[in-house]
């Protein structure tokens, strides 16, 4: 039993470090995101922002803990992870945040509720794009 756990630590803990990161980065943008739409700035700057400062935090805490990669070229590292993260961020996540929004235009629920649910799509789809390409592209052993 003892083997089995190990075997499957070994063979999920990358993706499991991935999803703690990703938590630790989802909270962030969300809390950063409600705050700045609360102050009164529309919702695609303000997840443009949030998303900013999330994607800093991920590069450093993916490369160290996720894939916990020491070797390579860490400027060229930053950038495929710049790209691949700002593609996902500025063109995925807007483009499913405004689908979801325009889904539910008339509808007769709240403008939070509805962002809550596109920025919670937005997010997934966000973060699958991000693992398959980080793990095959950015920290690649």
């Amino acid at each position: 039993m003892a083997n089995r756990l190990g075997d499957l630590r070994l063979k999920h803990g990358q993706k499991l470090r991935f999803a703690i990161v990703g938590g630790a980065n989802t909270a962030l943008d969300f809390v950063l995101l409600f705050a700045l739409t609360a102050l009164g700035l529309d919702k695609i700057p303000a997840n443009y922002v949030s998303t900013s400062v999330a994607l800093v935090f991920s590069f450093f805490v993916n490369k160290s803990f996720t894939f916990r990669s020491k070797d390579g070229n860490a400027r060229k590292q930053f950038v495929l992870f710049l790209v691949i993260t700002l593609f996902g961020l500025w063109v995925l996540q807007p483009l499913v945040i405004l689908g979801i929004d325009q889904l539910f235009v008339g509808s007769a629920w709240s403008e939070t509720v509805v962002l809550f649910v596109a920025k919670l799509l937005a997010t997934i789809v966000s973060l699958v794009w991000n693992y398959l390409l980080y793990s095959k592209l950015v920290f690649k052993k």
